[in-house]
């Protein structure tokens, strides 16, 4: 079992040096073909956690701090999130950098280099960060094999729930809009998430998803997904192209059979603007005045599907107390003892009926309302909500 552990450790480099690749290479020609280490390269944080979907073998990472994209104390941030013990991250800076350095083992770093690398102390570094890889190894694997899938499925609700936003009102300082979101896990966990962030003063990106499949590969495939949608949105670039952009990288990166539905849109919050992409997912609801009306669908696919895919974007406009309601199919999806599902038009006449209030109590009663229908019938999917009233900007 040590042996195998020796065996094969896949390190990960990114840098965007590109000159860097085939010094590693010579360095370690060796190792490499022995089969003892597996180097793969990615040039910004982005593309790295794009290939950690693909590759989740990779034990250890060496990074650059200062990259285009994504630097590498940001991709520290998103690791940690993922909450994988069997990661580690060393961590690259100039000579005297202390500051970087610092904040790096402050956010989860295993070690440091300095540049210019020694290649004589980056391998004592590699076969250190090897033996505290076993020692984690060896000192859970009985307890690993004890685990049982409900276990499994703690993990994956908990991994769920420590990424999603958790503090309302987010931004307390702001009038202009109103939002609330919250998701109840099932038994057998998916990977719903959703997310919401300031891409400039005037600009809200917010998201809706659900990933495919079950269990813990569901749940760390929404975490991934939910990230490279934030750091790509945060941009400012448009919807259509955030979704092209997360999309290439999940078809190109992503496992096999792994994909996520999601609604992704970015509201003006001077204008009530809001453009926005559906990229297979339920279409949302406007509140208007008494009145509930679809979202037109913008003939996106799932994300993770087909890499070649041109996204589209509509825009519409919310006046000034309209509100838009975002769910998942665990909503509509939801079976009561009969198992006949809580079915659209009922979500329809709950909207019509209790759409005036507040984004939190339309929130919690939507919840409410689907768990007085399913009274005892046990719950199959993900439920996840997220609704946002636009207040208007105050200077008409």
């Amino acid at each position: 079992m040590e042996r195998d552990l020796i065996m094969n450790l896949k390190i990960m480099v990114v840098d965007d040096e590109v000159d860097l690749e085939p010094l590693i290479r010579q360095k370690f020609r060796r190792q490499i073909r022995d089969g003892i280490y597996d180097f793969v390269f990615a040039h910004n944080g982005l593309e790295a956690l794009a290939k950690l979907i693909e590759q989740p073998e990779i034990r250890l990472i060496l990074s650059d701090i200062n990259m285009p994209e994504m630097d590498g104390l940001t991709l520290l941030t998103k690791l940690k999130e993922l909450k994988s013990p069997w990661l580690k991250t060393v961590i690259v800076s100039a000579y005297g950098d202390m500051e970087n350095i610092r904040t790096a083992m402050n956010r989860g770093a295993f070690d440091f280099l300095t540049k210019p690398i020694s290649f004589d102390d980056l391998e004592i570094t590699i076969n250190k960060t090897l033996e505290e890889i076993n020692m984690i190894w060896q000192s859970t694997r009985e307890h690993d094999q004890l685990v049982s899938i409900q276990q499994d499925l703690q993990t994956a609700r908990e991994i769920q729930q420590a990424i999603l936003p958790k503090t309302f009102p987010p931004y307390p300082e702001r009038s202009d809009f109103s939002i609330y979101a919250s998701m109840i896990a099932a038994k057998e966990v998916g990977g719903d998430f959703f997310d919401f962030f300031m891409i400039d003063n005037d600009h809200l990106g917010f998201v809706i998803g659900d990933v495919s499949g079950k269990g813990v590969p569901a749940a760390i495939f929404m975490a991934v997904s939910r990230t490279l949608i934030r750091a790509t949105g945060i941009k400012g670039i448009s919807a259509s192209e955030c979704m092209g952009y997360v999309n290439r990288l999940l078809c190109n990166e992503s496992v096999s059979s792994m994909f996520v539905s999601v609604f992704y849109g970015i509201l003006n919050t001077m204008t009530g603007s809001i453009e926005y992409v559906n990229a297979g997912h339920n279409p949302p609801f406007i509140i208007s005045d008494g009145n509930v009306i679809k979202l037109e669908m913008t003939e996106g696919i799932i994300l993770g599907c087909m890499d070649d895919f041109d996204f589209s974007s509509k825009k519409v406009h919310l006046n000034i107390g309209d509100k838009l309601y975002l769910y998942t199919d665990g909503v509509t999806e939801a079976f009561d003892l009969k198992s006949e599902l809580f079915g659209e038009p009922r979500l329809l006449s709950f909207l019509t009926s209790k759409g005036s209030g507040s984004v939190v109590d339309l929130v919690k009663d939507s919840f409410a309302e689907v768990a007085e229908y399913s009274k005892g019938a046990p719950q199959s999917d993900d439920i996840t909500l997220l609704a946002i009233c636009y207040n208007g900007n105050g200077k008409d």
